[in-house]
């Protein structure tokens, strides 16, 4: 199920990516980042599939996306804020002169090397061990946050198929819990307080 809702989530942004128009590109992305710099940092929940399924960890390190999450906190806040924003750039001139044909591709690279995949146990970030089966969500969740940033830069109307969007809401609302922020998060949700300024649960 998550193989599918990944590939529901990377074909969605895909299709996005072709309706970002030529005059958008160098425009204001997200933060530090152009939009070139916002479609590549996205771009890397496709490379990564791809990579980390050539790798094979010896030990199930994190249990899921949500202690991936909750790993990914701290490694950000150790590994520092300047090496995100520069891959995130770097992905951005990797994409070429046809970003959208750039996509394309590692779509497909992503979905072929995924058909016939069990649950492998693979190395992610600081390499940790995780299966396939708990490392595709947080993929989903990069592809749906981002998509919606790239639409909100680009100023396009963009609707995130439904299992996408559920997946990552919940996953949201799952990490917010193991953060210690699921009251904030529920009384948000029930329309009991607002959420703090700049909250984020990742």
């Amino acid at each position: 199920m998550s193989a599918a809702t990944f590939a529901s989530a990377a074909t969605a942004f895909a299709a996005l990516v072709h309706d970002i128009p030529a005059s958008k590109w160098d425009g204001p992305g997200l933060g530090e980042w152009d939009l070139r710099a916002l479609v590549g940092h996205a771009s890397r929940s496709l490379i990564t599939v791809s990579t980390y399924l050539q790798t094979t960890a010896e030990r199930e390190d994190l249990a899921g996306a949500v202690e991936y999450y909750v790993y990914a906190r701290q490694y950000a806040s150790s590994a520092g804020a300047e090496a995100t924003v520069e891959r995130g750039r770097q992905a951005g001139r990797e994409l070429g002169p046809d970003p959208a044909a750039t996509i394309d591709h590692l779509l497909a690279r992503a979905l072929d090397d995924l058909s016939g995949v069990a649950d492998p146990l693979i190395a992610v970030i600081g390499g940790l061990g995780i299966r396939l089966s708990g490392y595709l969500p947080t993929r989903t969740f990069e592809l749906a946050v981002h998509g919606l940033d790239v639409a909100r830069a680009a100023g396009l109307t963009f609707t995130l198929p439904e299992d996408v969007l559920a997946d990552a809401a919940v996953l949201a609302t799952r990490i917010g819990v193991a953060i210690g922020q699921g009251e904030t998060v529920l009384s948000a949700l029930t329309g009991r307080a607002a959420l703090p300024v700049a909250f984020s649960v990742v």
